[in-house]
């Protein structure tokens, strides 16, 4: 006699039924898009919360560190999209290319300095007026089925989804200059946000799109907030897109699942880079399909943790068509009892011939309490390719900080520089020099902090 193991659910999973029930008649959309949030949740009802018995989910237990789900946030204000019209305002720089979410919801008031070639709608826009073609590509999630719990956090966004932006860029527009994109944590009280955007490039066209996280200067001390974000993007033959996160900024405590699904035409091209520092627990994974032949696919990312905090990056590259590379690089620096991880697979579908794929993760130890858990793969079914991965893990190097000491530069400086260089190595190929420079200034912001607290203060009367 045999019986199945039924998992009681947890105070975050019964919170979110009840959260889906008294709210899927306001959420929007058409009819067609109610059943699909209705058979969405259905999915993340069978599989709640991934927990580490899913291999995919095994190093971040999310059932585990979940403890409770927070209320839904509720559209912003007047009175807070006036201040933070302000804050922008202040920044100078009204005229670059911007928009802007503001606790999941698109605030075109808040965004400017579109140029031509793009067509800008939000997502609630989109699935009121149920454009077929939009609304098939939001709802695909083909390229997270089969890989267990992975998907009921994907499922869980299209069952909640409140806002978005849908960004479509005409073929052959060329764009220089960034498209930035704001997520903006303006809650005066803990919230959780659900927002869910497309970026559809035509052909022969490319654009740089900039992801960012902003806390609202208004709000005072940021209220912690759970966020579960999905990116479609889909590019077409011949066109380009390089993409940059900067995921930094939340509250203590804060949780922020990101998914990022991007499809690939033929000889397109997909960069994307992301910095992860000054947040509790991130979970980011990404889904790359290589469509068409002769497309290059380049992921990277450096991730800067103290605390307890938390990173994961988990990566599935799927090279469906021949002659397509793809190249994943990812380091982490991690400090007191910080965890990191990394998972990737590289997976090479039969008659994918002339794959050439490689994945590298490196990681610092600045603690003996610090640990970082690495799990790359290949799953190769073609007999002509060149894959490879590897990982590292370790402390700085003794010698160099031994030489960096003979030269007169104090201990949590030589530190600082080596680590400075070995995160810049990536954000150095970002080919904009202004993102460069965003970057490499939150990397030394971060360095600084640390090296604050390495130091003692100096007491009064002591002997200096």
């Amino acid at each position: 006699m045999s019986a199945d193991i039924i998992q009681a659910r947890t105070p975050a999973e019964i919170f979110l039924a009840s959260t889906f029930d008294e709210s899927k008649a306001r959420l929007p959309g058409n009819a067609c898009v109610a059943k699909w949030r209705e058979d969405a949740f259905q999915v993340f009802t069978a599989s709640g919360l991934p927990h580490r018995r899913i291999e995919a989910w095994h190093y971040t237990d999310l059932r585990a560190l979940m403890r409770d789900a927070l209320p839904v946030a509720t559209a912003p204000g007047a009175a807070v999209l006036s201040a933070l019209r302000e804050e922008f305002a202040a920044t100078g720089e009204t005229a670059a290319p911007r928009l802007v979410l503001v606790d999941g919801f698109f605030a075109p008031e808040l965004s400017s300095g579109l140029p031509e070639g793009i067509k800008v709608s939000s997502l609630a826009c989109v699935l009121t007026e149920g454009r077929p073609d939009l609304i098939a590509l939001l709802s695909s999630q083909d390229l997270a089925k089969d890989l267990g719990a992975r998907e009921s956090i994907v499922a869980l966004n299209a069952a909640l989804m409140q806002d978005g932006v849908v960004i479509e860029v005409a073929p052959g527009t060329v764009l220089a200059e960034p498209v930035h994109l704001i997520h903006v944590t303006a809650s005066p009280v803990p919230a959780a946000h659900f927002s869910r955007s497309a970026l559809i490039i035509g052909a022969g066209a490319s654009i740089r799109l900039a992801e960012s996280c902003h806390a609202a200067h208004h709000a005072g001390t940021v209220p912690t907030a759970q966020a579960n974000a999905c990116l479609i993007v889909s590019i077409g033959d011949g066109a380009s897109l390089a993409h940059t996160a900067m995921v930094t900024g939340t509250a203590p405590g804060s949780m922020r699942l990101e998914t990022m699904m991007a499809r690939l035409g033929a000889d397109a091209k997909f960069d994307s880079f992301a910095l992860v520092c000054g947040i509790g627990l991130v979970r980011r994974q990404i889904f790359v399909r290589f469509d068409g032949r002769g497309a290059e696919a380049s992921l990277s990312g450096v991730s800067l943790l103290g605390g307890r905090e938390h990173a994961d990056t988990t990566l599935h590259v799927e090279h469906a068509a021949q002659a397509c590379v793809s190249r994943e690089t990812f380091k982490y620096i991690l400090d007191e009892e910080a965890t990191g991880v990394f998972q990737g697979k590289i997976h090479v579908a039969p008659g994918a011939q002339k794959t050439d794929g490689k994945m590298l993760s490196r990681a610092v130890l600045l603690s003996d309490m610090a640990a970082m858990n690495n799990k790359p793969e290949l799953e190769i079914f073609a007999d002509d390719v060149v894959c490879g991965h590897g990982a590292t893990c370790g402390s700085l190097d003794d010698d160099q900080l031994f030489y960096l000491q003979t030269r007169g530069l104090p201990l949590p400086e030589a530190e600082a520089l080596l680590l400075e260089a070995f995160a810049g190595e990536l954000i150095d190929g970002l080919g904009h020099d202004g993102l460069i420079n965003a970057f490499r200034c939150e990397v030394r912001a971060w360095l600084a902090a640390r090296h604050k607290a390495l130091v003692p203060p100096v007491t009064a009367g002591a002997n200096v």
